[in-house]
């Protein structure tokens, strides 16, 4: 399950090893380099102010929302802004309570564990995690049997922050465990285009203005699709032209990508078009999408659909999905005249 998740996932989002490293690079390093998010930022900063005025460790943190935003990376602002260490781990990785503890026990003074999709977490590591949340301690079982007892081991002060696409999946005493939680919402193009410009800088590839915004509208509020798109211009300006990137070679590289004008791809357009086109426009359950486009039903449900929701092009119902007028303009369909599908798009 693991490895089919991460194969759909880097499928659907077309990210390589090399390109990740590419991402790392540019990943801000500093708050004034962090653009967007501004109410988390100031939130986490009056945090950390008042965790190093009472020379405590930081609240343990929670971050949900869409892939790309920045979770992993205000992990690291926060880390750096605490003066601590930070390890990363996810919720996969850690398969047995052993695996937790012998990264716990290996953490100093204040340090910060970032636990990534930390809704996947084995049950037994979760209850392991509990007393480490709450009492900086963990409890190791040694031997089996009538002559098995139970070992407290203290823990240096620490705090998690765990990052998760899927909060619903996340148990509610887990959750109480977090004393500081946030959303990350999808970015506005204002504040895609100062990210656009900082990884032109940083790629050293000139860009103008209007590519800039042109990549920003393109890039499905998400900073990771926007550096996606601007190291492909890159090569398509590279291979094809000077090396600068031109209006010319834009258009070829959303041309090649096929991504429109309102950053729909064709995994997103096949999705709208299978419930208009198989399903009259629904309403339709997610698992019968998922069969119809051959994705799984993690993909739709944390990839695709969330951009959809928020350009009004699918709609939840408490019959299924529905494609909205919206949806069936935007790809020149008729709209459908019978009873149902007019009481659902009021």
């Amino acid at each position: 399950m693991k490895k089919k998740t991460e194969e759909t996932k880097n499928a659907v989002l077309e990210i390589t090893p090399e390109e990740e490293k590419v991402f790392i690079s540019l990943r801000a390093s500093s708050w004034s380099d962090f653009f967007g998010q501004d109410k988390v930022k100031e939130a986490l900063m009056i945090a950390i102010s008042a965790a190093k005025k009472r020379k405590e460790p930081l609240e343990h943190v929670l971050l949900y929302g869409p892939p790309g935003l920045g979770k992993t990376t205000l992990a690291h602002l926060v880390a750096k802004e605490m003066g601590v260490n930070i390890k990363i781990t996810s919720g996969p990785a850690l398969e047995r309570a052993g695996d937790l503890a012998s990264i716990l026990t290996n953490l100093e003074e204040n340090d910060i564990l970032f636990i990534d999709e930390i809704h996947r977490l084995n049950k037994v590591v979760e209850e392991t995690l509990y007393p480490a949340m709450e009492d900086f301690a963990i409890d190791i079982i040694i031997g089996k049997g009538p002559s098995a007892r139970t070992l407290r081991l203290d823990l240096p002060h620490f705090t998690i922050i765990g990052a998760t696409t899927r909060i619903g999946l996340l148990s509610s005493p887990l959750r109480d465990r977090f004393g500081v939680i946030h959303r990350l919402s999808f970015y506005e193009p204002e504040e895609l285009s100062k990210i656009i410009k900082r990884g032109a800088e940083k790629l050293k590839i000139p860009v103008d203005e209007k590519s800039t915004r042109e990549i920003a509208i393109r890039a499905r509020g998400t900073p990771r699709v926007a550096l996606k798109l601007l190291k492909r211009t890159r090569d398509m300006a590279q291979v094809k032209g000077t090396g600068e990137v031109t209006e010319q070679i834009l258009l070829e590289t959303f041309r090649l990508l096929e991504v429109d004008p309102l950053g729909l791809d064709e995994s997103d357009r096949r999705l709208i078009m299978a419930i208009i086109e198989k399903h009259d426009g629904g309403p339709v359950g997610i698992e019968t999408i998922a069969a119809s486009i051959s994705e799984d039903v993690g993909t739709v449900e944390e990839v695709l659909e969330p951009y959809l929701m928020q350009m009004g092009f699918l709609k939840r119902t408490p019959r299924g999905r529905v494609a909205t007028t919206k949806a069936y303009g935007h790809l020149g369909k008729k709209i459908p005249g019978n009873k149902i599908q007019e009481k659902l798009f009021k």
